[in-house]
């Protein structure tokens, strides 16, 4: 019954998230960028975009609490593939938010479930912005790492 419930608790938010998203966007430009290629878009303007067109729910929540993401550095994967190694940060009043380790790690999450994508960290300056307890938190219950 649990379970049951959690799924459509799921499938309600998501639909409730694409629908954020859909207000938000051009939907040809987004599928646009979902298709480009991001080692086509190394550091051009159409990085972040092509970043956050590959992300899900949590793209809902970026856009609609005015954040976003930032590129603080991308190498190459160091396990000789053509992936990216990639350092982000949170931009606008995505800052020292609440919910950020839940954003984190949807951020993480998504982009680690594209191909060109090896690893996704964070700039460890983004904890300078959370008090004591929200850095505490972050570092022990949130699931990406800091660099």
């Amino acid at each position: 019954m649990v379970a049951a419930y959690a799924a459509e608790a799921k499938a309600a938010m998501s639909a409730e998230a694409a629908k954020r998203i859909a207000e938000s966007v051009d939907p040809e430009e987004e599928e646009r960028l979902k298709a480009t290629s991001l080692l086509t878009v190394l550091h051009s303007e159409q990085m972040v975009p092509a970043l956050l067109s590959r992300l899900g729910d949590v793209r809902a929540a970026l856009d609609g609490h005015g954040g976003g993401i930032a590129v603080s550095s991308v190498a190459w994967a160091d396990d000789g593939t053509e992936a990216l190694d990639l350092v982000l940060d949170l931009t606008g009043a995505c800052l020292s938010c609440g919910a950020a380790p839940g954003t984190l790690e949807g951020v993480k999450n998504d982009l680690e479930d594209d191909p060109e994508v090896m690893r996704v960290r964070f700039d460890k300056a983004l904890l300078d912005t959370f008090d004591d307890l929200g850095r505490e938190f972050i570092l022990v219950h949130g699931k990406v790492e800091f660099v």
